[in-house]
């Protein structure tokens, strides 16, 4: 990146000053959106291999395991907002949200669960 000023000053000065106000100011491309916590829940027997795989862990049928407490099992993730797609794999077998009305048709012929994070 090259800095243009009138008077001459040092290089680094000028990056310094750059990345200092572009901190005060949010403005990088490169910042984070907000992400929100938020928790899935299912009832299934206790023993059961429960996980969650959506949209925002690719489908990974393994990758966020569920913990089971008083009946139910609940796994957290942090999401940035907007819609996402998921299902519950209990065991194996893949299964839509049965408390979650908003659904949308997949490619295999089934249904998966929609949230919708603000």
């Amino acid at each position: 990146m090259k800095i243009k000023t009138v008077k001459k000053a040092p290089a680094a000065k000028a990056v310094v000053k750059k990345a200092a106000t572009c901190a005060a100011k949010c403005c990088c491309a490169t910042q984070k959106p907000a992400t929100k916590a938020v928790t899935f829940t299912v009832h299934a027997e206790k023993g059961k291999a429960v996980y969650v795989a959506g949209e925002f862990n690719d489908w990974d049928p393994t990758a966020k395991k569920m913990a089971f407490k008083a009946g139910v099992y609940t796994a957290t993730v942090k999401l940035a907002p907007g819609d996402y797609q998921y299902k519950f794999v209990i065991d194996g077998t893949w299964c839509a949200d049965p408390e979650n009305v908003n659904a949308v048709a997949n490619d295999q012929g089934t249904f998966n669960s929609v949230i919708t994070v603000k």
